[in-house]
């Protein structure tokens, strides 16, 4: 297997790469040495390092408990460092509320859906537009450019979120998080409990979203279904880098057994 294991191991970088070999210049977000934890004592990450290419898929892989959903609560500011730093488009963004967060370009999606079901698909995108409330021409905007994304959503839109299926549920809470024109989206687990077929549609959507320039940090347990749709892949372990390297480099089964189980 090629795929690059701790630090410690890592080949010389090239100029203007870092130490996995990634142009510098195409880091959306870089995580270094981050040590987090829920008690300031006791880090579930000790020590990571992350980087995060513009309009790809960086996909974040581990068995549960190794930190994979810590890592996005602190990036997204849900959890303050212990240590280390976490850029955003060269931006040291360490321990900065999540508010300021959404309008650096920094969007979240949590694995538990998060849409209002008693209240219809334009309103649950509306919800996301509550930081420009005022500002209807963009509202307008920005409902329009969802609607042409994604036209079921259009359709329905006076029906009631609770009333559609898991797939187009996840693809509300796209929506409205696309209506801050999210620069770099954090996505935890968007499949989990949907169907294999609504599943594939899912990842689609995240692919498509790489093809209009946004970048995605997704934390994943379907590591198969991950795996196809990623550009570049790390391995977690007891809240350390254990492997990464790019997705063709897991492409084999034994690559795979390799970079989780050895």
């Amino acid at each position: 297997m090629t795929a690059q294991t701790t630090p410690q191991t890592q080949a010389t970088p090239t100029p203007g790469s870092d130490s996995s070999g990634i142009d510098s210049a195409s880091i959306a977000l870089k995580v270094k040495d981050l040590f987090v934890g829920y008690y300031e004592d006791l880090n579930i990450l000790r020590g990571l390092d992350l980087n995060v290419q513009r309009a790809k898929v960086t996909t974040v892989l581990g068995a549960n408990g190794v930190g994979k959903s810590t890592l996005l609560k602190a990036i997204y500011g849900f959890l303050t460092p212990n240590k280390g730093q976490v850029l955003l488009e060269g931006q040291d963004v360490t321990g900065v509320p999540t508010y300021e967060l959404i309008g650096l370009g920094l969007a979240y999606i949590p694995q538990h859906p998060g849409i209002f079901r008693w209240m219809s698909i334009e309103e649950n995108l509306e919800m996301g537009a509550y930081t420009f409330r005022r500002d209807k021409a963009r509202i307008k905007r920005k409902m329009e450019e969802i609607y042409t994304r994604f036209p079921v959503l259009k359709e329905r839109r006076k029906s009631l979120a609770g009333k559609l299926s898991g797939g187009q549920q996840r693809m509300i809470e796209v929506g409205r998080t696309l209506m801050t024109d999210p620069k770099v989206m954090l996505v935890d687990e968007p499949t989990a409990g949907l169907a294999k077929l609504l599943s594939e549609e899912v990842y689609q959507m995240l692919v498509d979203l790489t093809k209009s320039g946004i970048t995605i940090l997704l934390v994943d347990q379907e590591i198969r279904q991950a795996l196809k749709i990623a550009d570049y892949v790390y391995v977690l372990e007891l809240g350390r880098n254990k492997y990464e390297g790019s997705a063709d480099q897991f492409a084999n089964p034994a690559d795979i057994k390799k970079a989780f189980w050895a």
